[in-house]
């Protein structure tokens, strides 16, 4: 048998640490190893599988946009990309879209995008205030608004104009804005950072104090929407509409697709201002049309509020029993425990040597991202699994 992790080692750069696992195929909530081992999958990608592996509906629709016309241009018109634009303007605030092919490039536009907004219509200005500890993809812009120094700094000179501070904190949002404030790029959860949720009056007074400034309130929903948290979007169950939100991960549950949408206030793109060469492409807005149709029909948003809440209910009673867990955090299918000690990387392969994929999503914390459309049957075999490496590590 070919050693895939060898291979791996010889031709691949090297630019993070995978788990020592080779993962050849999948089914709903399952993945099977080189080997033919089994394993829940409870980190989705992350948070990129909402409707598991190999779901039919996306079978199928793969299967017949792949004989019908895969790509072309953006220079001409593609009935999946429109008809996917309508279901998701449709069902949210917002009165345009451009699709992009990753979260990144998303939010890659919704910063270019707020620049040309400043310069337009705030006296040239262009600054953007984003959070601590937040992440907004890899590319330089975006990672240099992420608040995480370690990704960013081994990149300097990085771009001007990002000011960084604390998540869930009107007053230092308050102090940190200027006359050059254009825009806050906000996660409504932090995913990457932790899965950090906000106190419930938190978006209501960030989205005072934009209008009240005349700043953009760009929401990066990434991980959070597509039903993850619950609602189609996060934004829906917080109480605050943003101007410009982007999206990608769970949109093509699989399949490498972004999106920017804004209100028709801010959509100040003009011909010639942004294109993508396979954004939006026939092939990937036909999967994502059907990902999005069946969490629409299947009315996702109420299974995931109640499994969601069961996670997070039996997470919490894990602090009275072992010491080490501190608590639990999250909304729907996005969760996380946490710890007083840096023990997560040792119960992630704990887990993964007993059959559940988790994450290490901070060293003292494990995020659970698993499919939307995970039974309760496996929830239940996922978190006993997780318990018991908890156990172990305490």
């Amino acid at each position: 048998m070919t050693d895939w992790r060898e291979v791996e080692s010889r031709v691949f750069m090297t630019t993070g640490r995978r788990m020592p696992v080779v993962i050849a195929r999948g089914e709903g909530t399952r993945v099977w190893d080189d080997a033919g081992k089994q394993y829940l999958d409870f980190f989705g990608g992350p948070a990129v599988h909402a409707l598991g592996h190999c779901h039919p509906v996306m079978v199928k629709a793969i299967e017949e946009q792949a004989r019908t016309l895969i790509h072309v241009s953006n220079a001409v018109y593609s009935i999946p990309q429109l008809q996917l634009a309508e279901v998701l303007l449709g069902n949210s605030v917002f009165d345009r879209i451009y699709f992009t092919n990753s979260g990144a490039e998303a939010n890659e536009a919704a910063i270019k995008l707020a620049h040309k907004w400043g310069r337009e219509r705030k006296n040239g200005a262009t600054d953007i205030i984003s959070m601590v500890d937040s992440f907004h993809g890899r590319t330089l812009a975006a990672v240099t608004a992420t608040g995480t120094p370690r990704y960013s700094e081994p990149f300097a000179p990085l771009p001007g104009g990002f000011v960084h501070i604390p998540f869930n904190d009107i007053e230092a949002l308050q102090n940190a804005t200027t006359p050059q404030t254009a825009a806050i790029l906000i996660e409504p959860i932090q995913g990457e950072g932790g899965v950090n949720v906000p106190n419930p009056a938190y978006f209501k007074a960030v989205r005072k104090w934009c209008d009240e400034n005349n700043i953009l309130l760009i929401a990066d929903e990434v991980q959070t929407g597509m039903c993850r948290t619950g609602p189609l979007f996060a934004y829906q169950g917080m109480d605050f509409e943003p101007d410009v939100m982007t999206l990608a991960k769970g949109l093509g549950s699989g399949v490498p697709i972004g999106a920017i949408l804004a209100k028709e206030s801010c959509a100040v793109f003009t011909p010639g201002d942004h294109g993508s060469t396979y954004g939006g492409n026939p092939f990937v807005c036909a999967v994502a049309l059907a990902v999005t149709n069946y969490m629409i029909e299947n009315n996702l948003p109420d299974r995931v509020e109640k499994v969601g809440g069961y996670v997070m209910k039996t997470m919490e009673g894990w602090s009275s029993k072992y010491p080490v867990v501190t608590g639990a955090r999250g909304k729907g299918l996005l969760n996380a425990v946490s710890f007083n000690a840096d023990i997560a990387e040792k119960v992630v392969l704990d887990c993964l040597a007993n059959g559940l994929i988790v994450n290490n999503v901070r060293p003292n914390a494990v995020r659970l991202a698993p499919p939307l459309t995970v039974s309760n049957e496996e929830i239940d075999e996922g978190l006993r699994i997780l318990e018991a490496a908890i156990g172990r590590a305490s």
